[in-house]
């Protein structure tokens, strides 16, 4: 499960993502915090090579693959494409 999710984790940053950044400003009336200002903007971040070097080194060579486990990591990919473009 926790290497499922650095494997999430390392292709999000592999294929790069957008993401909100908030910014809240706050103030103080009669002791209590009050919200000023919030700035939402939206962020892009560029897919890492590094991150998708990480994910390709952690696998086993294409030659070294019988054709049944090349099916599956086929079916695997794209079944994974479909997931990011379903996102955007």
């Amino acid at each position: 499960m926790k290497d499922d999710r650095v494997r999430e984790a390392l292709v999000r940053r592999a294929l790069g993502y957008e993401t909100d950044e908030v910014v809240e400003e706050y103030g103080f009336t009669e002791g209590e915090a009050v919200l000023l200002k919030r700035k939402v903007t939206k962020k892009s971040v560029p897919p890492d090579i590094q991150a998708a070097k990480m994910l390709m080194d952690g696998q086993m060579p294409l030659t070294e693959m019988s054709d049944e486990m090349l099916e599956e990591e086929r079916q695997r990919l794209l079944k994974e494409l479909q997931e990011v473009e379903s996102e955007h």
